[in-house]
């Protein structure tokens, strides 16, 4: 029999042969080769000529960011083109302040004769999903991480404590404060915040709190993860604000939006049949809620 007594280096391990290397939680399918075959060499060439490991995260969260900036951009296009609207929405909900299924029907068509699509500031979110599942396996995992110093945080592969607390609190967040964490938290807050002045949550009015609430769940989890990952999410945040500000002001232009969307509204509708149905849908759900409030007319008349 032959054994391998060392560190869980992925070349070292390549190295070996018979897939030792698999052994490093790097995650399966998609995620896994993400992390082996995208973010790891990266990384490594990074450490290469950085000796710090947390300007390394830093450098990698901004080759991420500009990796993903075609799909940030159409994001905030999309959210650009909802914010142009909003003055005909809030015509809208006082028109139909009574009606809510009206209310949302005539939102809908307004979308459809305008030309926005209210869900396209999230498909860009979800293609971006594989990257971020894979950074959330690979920050732990890597040994590269382990005892390496940065700021406050003495082991970007454990949690960073900038408070120990006299009690523990539960759902995992443990008896200490991470800075990293809360910062994080913040920072979402702040972001979700500047975001949702320009959409609109009338279709969705829960979205509007859970958007919120997210963050504050998170915390309980993110407290006692790898203070790397904390710290790449940090990073993240603040190179999103700083994209987001630079785009809406200097690269996207608002009163052409404006122009376009008229002129789309000019242009001949064809209705989808995904359309056809949720309208359908929605004028049926109408129907049965004036038919609940007539037979409950009735019923109060006898």
């Amino acid at each position: 029999m032959a054994f391998y007594v060392g560190p869980n280096e992925f070349d070292r391990l390549y190295a070996m042969g018979d897939d030792l290397q698999d052994v490093i939680p790097f995650g399966s399918s998609i995620f896994g080769t993400i992390n082996r075959w995208v973010i790891r060499p990266i990384f490594n060439f990074l450490s290469g000529f950085i000796g710090s490991k947390g300007i390394v995260i830093l450098f990698l969260t901004l080759f991420v960011k500009l990796l993903v900036y075609p799909l940030t951009y159409k994001m905030i296009y999309s959210q650009s083109k909802m914010g142009a609207l909003k003055p005909q929405i809030a015509a809208l909900k006082e028109k139909f302040k009574d009606d809510a299924q009206q209310q949302q029907m005539e939102t809908m068509k307004m979308y459809r004769e305008f030309g926005v699509n209210p869900l396209g500031g999230c498909f860009p979110m979800l293609l971006q999903m594989p990257i971020w599942f894979a950074l959330y396996r690979f920050f732990p995992a890597s040994i590269e991480f382990r005892q390496a110093p940065f700021l406050w945080a003495h082991d970007l592969s454990s949690y960073d404590v900038i408070m120990r607390l006299p009690f523990e609190i539960p759902m995992g967040f443990g008896a200490h404060i991470s800075l990293f964490t809360m910062l994080w938290a913040v920072s979402t807050l702040a972001y979700t915040y500047y975001n949702s002045q320009h959409m609109d949550f009338s279709s969705q009015p829960a979205m509007k709190y859970m958007q919120y609430i997210m963050p504050i769940l998170f915390l309980g989890f993110f407290n006692s993860f790898a203070s790397g990952l904390t710290c790449y999410l940090l990073f993240s945040n603040l190179l999103n604000i700083g994209q987001t500000v630079i785009t809406k002001n200097f690269l996207i232009n608002e009163d052409k939006i404006r122009l376009m969307l008229e002129e789309n509204k000019k242009k001949p509708k064809k209705k989808t049949g995904f359309q056809a149905r949720l309208e359908t849908a929605m004028k049926e759900q109408q129907r049965l809620q004036a038919a609940k409030e007539q037979e409950k007319k009735k019923g109060n008349k006898k």
